[in-house]
């Protein structure tokens, strides 16, 4: 008995948190199925940002709600365009289905948000050149960063230049992907751009820049929260098989 009351411990404090600060009451289900994993979970969701605050809990929080139920923001957005069908919410669906890389759908999110007056959106344009891009539409993602940058400063960012960088290598424009894939390398917050800057090195014959490149991503990584790090490994990744890396 004694066993078992320890076992469900972490289930019974979480519980009581929940009751009484009037939370989601799904939590007490998961407790009762995941008594060691759904404790683990509401720690990081909802009691480390409690104790903390701050942007970086805020995160923390983030990533364990996602992991936990990842197509929630999508579900819920979708209710909220049905309820009430702006430009603003249409947006917000096409982000959650790119959160769960459901590229098809973000475009056609994208497209829709882009007509009218909404042409020039800035957002919308960035927005729609990067579900082009995931689905290998340089062209049309090339044209729509071209409109972007038309606009001023905001079309001449480095995540912006990342994007093109993006666009320029697909279409096998070498020595104009490699200038914006350097403005855009030490510029934009994250690995994404360190990432992908040596997978493209790697693939056009840099193999001891690429190397350099990727020694410097497992620095930063090294550096990264732990329950962020799974994210940013992706991009660690992707330029260690551009690499032939491990």
């Amino acid at each position: 008995m004694l066993g078992l009351i320890l076992f469900y411990l972490p289930s019974l404090v979480c519980g009581f948190h929940v009751v009484r600060t009037g939370r989601e009451m799904f939590w007490l289900w998961l407790f009762i199925i995941g008594p060691l994993i759904a404790p683990a979970f509401y720690f990081f969701a909802v009691l480390v940002p409690e104790w903390m605050g701050g942007k970086g809990a805020r995160s923390v929080g983030k990533v364990a709600r996602q992991a936990l139920d990842p197509e929630r923001d999508y579900r819920n957005a979708l209710r909220a365009l049905d309820e009430t069908p702006t430009v603003g919410a249409r947006m917000k669906v096409a982000h959650a289905a790119a959160a769960l890389g459901r590229w098809s759908d973000a475009e056609t999110q994208w497209a829709l948000s882009a007509e009218g007056a909404w042409a020039d959106d800035p957002s919308i344009l960035m927005g729609h050149a990067i579900s082009l891009l995931e689905l290998g539409r340089f062209a049309d993602a090339l044209a729509r960063l071209e409109k972007l940058k038309a606009l001023g400063p905001e079309g001449k960012t480095p995540t912006v230049a990342l994007a093109f960088a993006r666009a320029y290598e697909g279409l096998g424009h070498n020595e104009e992907a490699d200038d914006a894939y350097r403005f855009a390398a030490d510029r934009v917050p994250g690995l994404e751009s360190g990432g992908r800057y040596v997978a493209f090195m790697a693939k056009t014959g840099r193999r001891k820049d690429a190397e350099i490149g990727f020694a410097e991503i497992e620095r930063r990584l090294a550096k990264i929260a732990p329950p962020l790090r799974p994210e940013a490994r992706v991009w660690r990744d992707l330029a260690a098989k551009a690499l032939g890396r491990s």
